[in-house]
C-alpha cells in the first residue's frame, strides 16, 4: 500500500502528469487497436485462463486474433532442417485456413512466420513494447507480417525493454490463443518447452516433431513426447487431431460458396448474439453470461442461426459460419 500511495503521490504532480501524457502518446503511436476482457474483438480464448492479460496493445489486423491459430515454438539456434521444416508446417497449415502464432524470435519463431506470410496469416506476440521489436534484426520480418494483413500484440506499454521475465509472460499467451502448439525443434534448455509446459497446463494439445537420437536439437521435443505429447512427422496429422477447425474450414468454403448466389440476412434481433460469435467457439455457458439471456431463448436464438446457415455445433461449442 505504501508503494501504491507513492506512485499516486508522484502521479499527481507535474512531472507525473508530463510522463503520463508522454506514455498515452507513445501508445497513440505505436497502436492500431487495445482490447480489453470486456471488448467484443478480445480473443475469446484467452478469458477462461485466470492470468489473462488485462489489456492487449496491437499492430495490424485485430480481426486475425478471434480465427483458428497453431501455436508453433522452438529453438532460437535451431538446425537447417529444423528451420526448414517450421517454414514448411506453417505454409501448409496457414494455406489450410490456420492462422500460425509463435513469439517473433529468432531461429523457429522467425521461419513460422515466413512460412505462415506466405498466406497472409500469422501472428507475433512480443515480450517488449511496440515501440521495440526483439530481436532488432527481425524488425524487417515484423514489418512483413504488418504488410501481409498479420498482426503483432502485446500486454506490455511502449517503453518496456526485453527483459528476461517477460517472456514466460509472452509464451502463455502464445499458446493460450492456440488450437494446440506445435514444438519443431528443441534443446533441453529451450524456452519452448515453458510454452510446450504452459499450453498442457491450459488443455491443449501438444504436438512435437522427432529427430536423430544423438541431436542435441532434438532432445526437448523427445522429451515432451515421453511427457505425452503427440509425436508427428506431417501437418496433415495436427489437422486430424484438431477436427474442429477443420470442420470450420469444410462450412466455411461451404458457405462462401453458397453466399455468391444466395447471402440471407441476418435479423435485427439475431445481429448481437451472431457477432458476439467467432471461428474458435463458444459454449452455451459463455453465450448465456455474455448476453445475460435466459438459456431458453438463447437456443432458440442459436437454433435460427443454424437454421440461416449463420451458425454451426460442434462438440458443444457453438462457431460463427461466415464473415
Amino acid at each position: 500500500h505504501a508503494n501504491h500511495l507513492k506512485r499516486v503521490s508522484e502521479f499527481q504532480t507535474p512531472q507525473g502528469q508530463t510522463q503520463f501524457e508522454q506514455l498515452v502518446q507513445q501508445v497513440v503511436q505505436h497502436t492500431d487497436f487495445i482490447l480489453t476482457p470486456d471488448d467484443s474483438g478480445y480473443p475469446t480464448q484467452l478469458l477462461p485462463y485466470t492470468d489473462h492479460p488485462p489489456i492487449i496493445f496491437g499492430k495490424g489486423q485485430a480481426q486475425a486474433l478471434l480465427q483458428p491459430q497453431i501455436a508453433i515454438v522452438g529453438s532460437r539456434k535451431p538446425s537447417p532442417h529444423g528451420r526448414q521444416v517450421a517454414y514448411d508446417f506453417a505454409y501448409y497449415l496457414s494455406e489450410k485456413g490456420f492462422f500460425i502464432s509463435s513469439g517473433l524470435a529468432y531461429g523457429i519463431d522467425e521461419a513460422a512466420h515466413q512460412g505462415a506470410s506466405a498466406h497472409q496469416r500469422t501472428i507475433a506476440v512480443t515480450g517488449t513494447g511496440l515501440d521495440t521489436t526483439y530481436p532488432a534484426q527481425n524488425k524487417k520480418l515484423a514489418e512483413h507480417i504488418l504488410a501481409q494483413n498479420g498482426a503483432i500484440i502485446t500486454e506490455f506499454l511502449p517503453g518496456t525493454p526485453p527483459l528476461q521475465q517477460h517472456f514466460p509472460r509472452r509464451n502463455r499467451i502464445v499458446s493460450g490463443l492456440s488450437l494446440g502448439v506445435l514444438v519443431v525443434e528443441a534443446t533441453l534448455k529451450s524456452g519452448s518447452l515453458i510454452t510446450a509446459n504452459k499450453a498442457a497446463e491450459q488443455g491443449k494439445t501438444v504436438f512435437a516433431i522427432p529427430g536423430h537420437i544423438y541431436s542435441e536439437f532434438h532432445q526437448g521435443c523427445h522429451q515432451l513426447i515421453r511427457e505425452g505429447a503427440i509425436l508427428i512427422d506431417h501437418p496433415e496429422q495436427i489437422i486430424e487431431d484438431l477436427a474442429l477447425p477443420t470442420q470450420w474450414q469444410s462450412q466455411q468454403q461451404k458457405q462462401t460458396k453458397e453466399a455468391n448466389t444466395n447471402t440471407p440476412e441476418i435479423p435485427e434481433h439475431l445481429i448481437d448474439l451472431y457477432q458476439s460469435l467467432d471461428w474458435v467457439g463458444q459454449n452455451i455457458d459463455q453465450l448465456v453470461i455474455h448476453h445475460n439471456v435466459p438459456v431458453s431463448e438463447l437456443t432458440s436464438s442459436l437454433m435460427e442461426l443454424e437454421l440461416l446457415g449463420l451458425c454451426m455445433q460442434q462438440s458443444g461449442l457453438y462457431l460463427r459460419c461466415r464473415s
